[in-house]
């Protein structure tokens, strides 16, 4: 059985924060500093078993089946100070309405003047109700000056409070996929009522949260498991896990190539990369033999060709994209005066280099404008940072294609108001 850390001792002084008790569990308390509630109707203010001081509370819930519980105290550790007693003293409670003495019942034995381990038995309780237990040191006898304290362990058992262990498995179709395959794993629940949902990692991070018991991904790499979790019993809950063995994830090297930017007519060398016997590229009429790696295509627009590749019953694939472009149309000049024409530095084709790097600067060499990825969006409108308009003038530009090509665009523009 589990051992709890202690307890805040504010969490359980009052009857309406008493500790809830679990079956198969060992919980450490003390009721050093607690004390006493008093008024009619109070949580305290009864007056069989023994006289209330310092009193500490628990509560219990018997199971679907109801039946005789045991709580047991144990390890018991007395603060030892001038004039304070070492007894502790128990008792189970019955009540209609919780924490109000007026309707308290005593059940079973009544333990006053306990100084080591001891039990509580009641027979026959019956099913799925709820009980209270209060704990209490003892401050009778000769030369007692101040109410006993002691730090000690209470667990319960019993056929009132024990209950089938739960349980939960995990499985899948196969331990073995190949790599960006899709794998269903399934969850299965042993003596489970109250589940909540199905809660899955992938080597201890979180990948889904399901209703159901199924959990698919195509996202698996060499030696990844998958655990799944969920909580059984609302009253009590208990937490159940399990992970699937370590997946085997076959893959092997597959590389179309990077992108191109070319122009019209050109013949593009493709150089793909793998190493499984069986591979070829689509669109196959693309290409002067798709069945070779280091092949040439003939690209007559922007198109997207795939590298396919087979070896042990695994297929994978890789892409490139080929884009036709004409030559960059970069305008010399623009009027960003407020008539709603060519108010801005457009280029056309730039949108084929999203990685370009543009700068301008004035006649004296101080930079007015830097874009990176500058497209449309960005076009410049002749200010400064958005702000200041600059004035009517020749501007030098600097533009870095980047983008699979080295060419570094240079010229001049006019600002004209």
């Amino acid at each position: 059985m589990g051992l709890n850390s202690l307890v805040a001792q504010e969490d359980y002084n009052d009857c309406v924060n008493a500790l809830e008790l679990c079956p198969s569990e060992v919980y450490s308390v003390n009721n050093i500093g607690a004390n006493v509630t008093f008024c009619p109707g109070c949580e305290d203010d009864f007056n069989f078993c023994f006289p209330t001081t310092n009193t500490i509370w628990f509560s219990f819930t018997t199971n679907d089946v109801g039946g005789d519980v045991q709580v047991d105290f144990s390890n018991l550790v007395f603060q030892i100070a001038p004039g304070q007693d070492t007894h502790l003293q128990a008792t189970i409670i019955e009540t209609a309405t919780p924490c109000n003495a007026a309707s308290y019942v005593q059940l079973g034995n009544c333990e006053s003047t306990m100084p080591g381990n001891f039990a509580l038995n009641t027979v026959g309780l019956p099913p799925n109700t709820t009980y209270y237990i209060v704990v209490d040191g003892d401050d009778t006898g000769a030369g007692i000056t101040s109410a006993a304290e002691c730090t000690f362990d209470i667990a319960l058992s019993g056929t009132g409070i024990d209950r089938l262990a739960s349980g939960i498995t995990i499985d899948q179709a196969s331990t073995s996929i190949c790599l960006n395959e899709p794998i269903t794993f399934a969850a299965s629940l042993q003596t489970c009522p109250d589940s909540t949902e199905y809660i899955w990692y992938v080597n201890g991070v979180l990948a889904a949260v399901t209703a159901d018991s199924l959990f698919s991904t195509s996202t698996l790499n060499d030696g990844d498991s998958v655990t799944v979790t969920n909580t059984c019993y609302a009253q009590c809950p208990t937490l159940v896990t399990a992970t699937s063995p370590a997946i085997s994830v076959y893959s092997f090297p597959i590389d179309a190539g990077e992108d191109a930017h070319v122009t019209p007519g050109d013949v593009v060398s493709i150089n793909g990369v793998t190493t499984a016997p069986d591979f070829s590229w689509t669109p196959s009429y693309l290409f002067s033999d798709p069945n070779i790696l280091a092949t040439l295509a003939f690209p007559e627009e922007t198109i997207t060709i795939t590298l396919t590749a087979t070896e042990n019953g695994c297929t994978l694939t890789d892409q490139m994209t080929i884009y036709i472009s004409s030559e960059l149309d970069i305008p010399n000049t623009f009027s960003p005066n407020g008539d709603n024409i060519n108010e801005r530095w457009e280029i056309k084709g730039i949108e084929l280099y999203p990685n370009n790097l543009l700068r301008i600067f004035d006649r004296w060499g101080q930079e007015v404008f830097q874009a990176a990825g500058y497209s449309d969006a960005k076009a410049w409108d002749g200010t400064i940072k958005g702000k200041q308009p600059v004035s009517e003038s020749v501007y030098y530009y600097v533009l870095d294609l980047k983008d699979g090509t080295s060419d570094i665009v240079r010229g001049t523009l006019t600002v004209i108001r």
